[in-house]
């Protein structure tokens, strides 16, 4: 059970960060209800998604592909990234060096 607070990031949308060392951060992402997003944006980290549950549809550099439990891939250093939840679920990512944006 992690001790960082759970945040708000959109609508059905919320993050709490799992675990962090100046390296490397794990943090889960809930989606509550289909069609919820995580908006494109991009960062400097590189980072590694894990598909927990549910089904969600990315974008990663304009290429669309969907997911589901247990896919995982990796996403490069500013690299324009995005999801659609189709069926509510948890995203854990991990990021390298951590994000201290997220703390």
């Amino acid at each position: 059970m992690s001790d960082f607070p759970i945040v708000t990031t959109g609508e059905n949308v919320t993050r709490q960060v799992l675990s962090d060392h100046a390296d490397l951060m794990m943090v889960a992402f809930t989606f509550e209800k289909a069609g919820a997003e995580g908006a494109l944006h991009n960062h400097p980290h590189v980072q590694s998604t894990f598909v927990e549950s549910g089904r969600f549809r990315f974008s990663v550099g304009g290429v669309e592909k969907e997911v589901g439990p247990g896919d995982t891939f990796v996403i490069s250093s500013d690299v324009v990234h995005g999801c659609v939840c189709l069926e509510p679920g948890r995203l854990v990512d991990c990021f390298t060096p951590r994000r201290d944006d997220f703390l």
